[in-house]
C-alpha cells in the first residue's frame, strides 16, 4: 500500500482520520491502524468506499492499495 498518495488523496479532499473513519463506519483507531499498516488490511467494499468517496479512478486505487 501506498499510504503517502492515501494520506495526500486525504487532504486535497479535506478529510482527516477522524472524517475518513466516520464515512467508513469505523473508528479512527482501526483506520489509523489500516493507513499505517499495522493492523488488517482495507477490505474490498472499503477501498470501494473510498474510491467513490474521492472518485478514484481504477489506476489511482491501484496505486494506492495495491502499490508493491
Amino acid at each position: 500500500m501506498n499510504t503517502a498518495k492515501l494520506k495526500s488523496v486525504m487532504v486535497l479532499h479535506g478529510d482527516t482520520h477522524a472524517s475518513l473513519a466516520q464515512g467508513l463506519g469505523m473508528c479512527r483507531r482501526t483506520l489509523s491502524s489500516k493507513i499505517n499498516e499495522k493492523g488488517s488490511e482495507f477490505t474490498r467494499s472499503e477501498i470501494i468506499r473510498i474510491k467513490e468517496r474521492y472518485a478514484l479512478s481504477a489506476k489511482e486505487v491501484e496505486g494506492i492499495f495495491f502499490a508493491p
